[in-house]
């Protein structure tokens, strides 16, 4: 009987090599906190590398197109310059000259197509990375994607080497950058959802999700510290960082408790599956034959899980305005004047990071509210309609000084990434393990991929709107901006409402309960 929890050591797990290098070392099996501790480090890491690769086109963009604060995106597509002009071809490269194709006259229209087709092909690509995601083994998943997108985005800056002036070199180089790109949320948010039960999973999401941040401030600081020494270093030394990360995540990744045969203290099992059966779930949590009998969910059945539908339609929009902000924010605050003066790209780009930093705080906050209150939809909601003020002031008053930039583009931050934090870690992974689900974590990474991948649909509008309203008024961005955040409230009134009417009712029975027990014998 004794022998019964040590049956499945032999088991031949899928143990990455870096685990057992590991465990060689310490000369004892790693602990289940140990593997819940790699898994946050590792995964943390892995994204905000994405993150980091992402950043750099917004910082690197005026750079390419420095003289066009007046011009915004052009329609239809227009491609100029399938070769460099004359005047263009000298050898050496000063900040400040651009870069054919983009320092011509629609040289932003160029540099928004760039954007959009990089976020269609990312938005295409996560719905069909979550369901590959869920049948594959999510450890090569991930690192193929890893270093494809280190290899597109290291192939992009080579363009500055290479004197490459065609525009359709830069835009398939983007594309394919995007399809690789798009393995990455899916598969982390699928892993960390598998090694997490629901207790804590807000705030540990919450502060897990600060990689977003991390890696948009990290990107930031790389590409602007890089940019005068030649735009394509700021591309290629974070496509070498991500590639890096992707070789981290091959060696020392375990994808699930079960492939690495890790198992908790026998008490932490039994109030684990207490819970789960309170949750409606009876599958054993860690059976052996768990994976075997499991069944991936398919795409239609995902997007009928009660609450997958509102929050991705939720997402849309907050991406929408998060990722206008990624894309736009520097162009934005370098063609500002604050204070009656015009900073420089590279201080554009470092003020810009303060957004990211308040979307640290407003992730953990929102997480932690919510785990609170256990009410996701009430946070989300509360948070997306406490953008509007915050987005209008910015607008108003983020010219009087940089002071006062910094600390409304901080608070903006906090409440635009809040939400956006919160629906794309700890509402997917609770949705994706619901309790209709059956116990089934296979669901885990086509759930996250619908959420965000309708999201990022919502992520490549927002910068492409901004391109052509913001050659009109900046002002009429913001609207664009304020009207998103609205919406994204409003899409999840049907859940608050049902989330208050839950809380009445539990307080009713509690008071009842408590006047039962008070009532004379």
């Amino acid at each position: 009987m004794g022998s019964q929890h040590e049956l499945p050591a032999d088991r031949s797990y899928s143990k990455p090599l870096g685990i057992r290098f590991l465990e060689y070392i310490k000369k004892a099996k790693l602990s289940y906190e140990s593997h819940q501790a790699i898994v946050l480090i590792v995964t943390f890491f892995a994204y905000a590398s994405y993150h980091a690769t992402r950043k750099t086109t917004s910082i690197v963009k005026s750079a390419l197109d420095p003289q066009s604060s007046d011009v915004g995106l052009k329609f239809p597509w227009r491609i100029t310059y399938l070769s460099a002009p004359a005047e263009s071809k000298g050898l050496s490269w000063v900040l400040g000259d651009g870069w054919a194709p983009f320092n011509g006259s629609d040289g932003t229209a160029l540099l928004g197509q760039l954007d959009v087709a990089f976020l269609s092909v990312y938005a295409l690509g996560m719905y069909f990375s979550g369901h590959m995601g869920d049948r594959m083994n999510l450890r090569i998943f991930l690192t193929v994607g890893m270093v494809g997108t280190g290899l597109f985005t290291s192939l992009f800056g080579a363009g500055y080497w290479a004197k490459i002036h065609s525009f359709y070199y830069y835009l398939i180089v983007q594309m394919i950058a995007g399809l690789f790109q798009s393995t990455g949320w899916p598969s982390v948010v699928a892993v960390v959802g598998k090694w997490f039960g629901k207790k804590k999973r807000g705030l540990i999401m919450g502060i897990w999700n600060a990689h977003t941040s991390v890696g948009n401030i990290t990107g930031s600081l790389i590409a602007s510290a890089l940019l005068s020494y030649g735009w394509g270093w700021s591309f290629v030394v974070p496509g070498l960082l991500i590639a890096f990360m992707g070789l981290v995540v091959f060696f020392f990744l375990p994808v699930s408790p079960e492939s690495v045969g890790a198992y908790r203290e026998e008490d932490e099992v039994d109030s684990l599956r207490k819970s789960e059966e309170e949750e409606g779930v009876t599958e054993p949590l860690l059976g052996s034959n768990t994976e075997l009998k499991e069944k991936a969910v398919g795409f239609i059945e995902a997007w009928k899980i009660p609450g997958v539908a509102p929050f991705a339609f939720c997402l849309f929009f907050a991406k929408l305005v998060a990722y206008t902000f990624l894309y736009w924010l520097p162009y934005y605050i370098s063609h500002t004047a604050i204070e009656g003066k015009y900073l420089s790209n590279e201080a554009a780009g470092n003020l810009s990071t303060f957004f990211d930093i308040g979307g640290v705080l407003g992730g953990i906050l929102a997480g932690h509210i919510s785990d609170r209150l256990d009410a996701r939809a009430i946070t989300a909601a509360t948070f997306m309609y406490c953008a509007i003020p915050a987005l209008y002031f910015y607008r108003s008053y983020g010219h009087v000084s940089v002071v006062m930039n910094v600390a409304l583009m901080f608070i903006c931050g906090m409440f635009v990434n809040g939400p956006y934090a919160l629906i794309t870690t700890a509402v997917s992974a609770d949705l994706g393990t619901h309790s209709s689900l059956k116990g089934s974590s296979k669901a885990l990474a086509t759930v996250t991929a619908i959420i965000d991948g309708t999201g990022s649909v919502g992520a490549a509008i927002g910068p492409l709107l901004t391109g052509y309203i913001s050659a009109e008024s900046w002002s009429a961005v913001f609207t664009m901006l304020m009207g998103a955040a609205l919406v994204a409230g409003l899409l999840l009134t049907r859940l608050v409402v049902a989330e208050v009417a839950a809380r009445i009712s539990e307080s009713r029975s509690q008071g009842g309960s408590q006047t039962g027990s008070e009532a004379p014998e």
